[in-house]
């Protein structure tokens, strides 16, 4: 997650589907914000989405630029070098928590 530089931030993250049935994320969850949504971005315009597939084997890659979450009306600013921990819910799978670490402003996780 980029330092948040207003009450929005982005968050951007690798889902690793291992099992061999295909699901969806359906919805994230956390502590920062009580409007936390899924986006996908088409010809230069973000647009909020109701899931994401995720194939069977196969990987949902959230990140800069493309599909990611985003958390609106913060609660707090978390500063760089802290986490932010979230619940990723799924169409069939127990929901998973994660934390993701504040980077830098700039944090792009393509050109890490």
């Amino acid at each position: 997650m980029p330092e948040p530089v207003s009450d929005l931030a982005a968050g951007f993250v690798v889902i690793t589907n291992k099992g061999g049935t295909p699901d969806k994320l359906t919805s994230v969850t956390g502590d920062i914000s009580d409007d936390i949504t899924i986006h996908k971005t088409e010809n230069q315009k973000m647009m909020e989405v109701t899931s994401f597939d995720i194939p069977a084997g196969g990987k949902l890659d959230l990140e800069r630029g493309g599909s990611h979450i985003m958390f609106m009306d913060l609660k707090h600013r978390p500063r760089q070098g802290e986490k932010v921990r979230i619940e990723l819910h799924f169409e069939k799978t127990d929901p998973v928590t994660v934390e993701l670490p504040v980077k830098e402003t700039t944090y792009n996780p393509a050109q890490q």
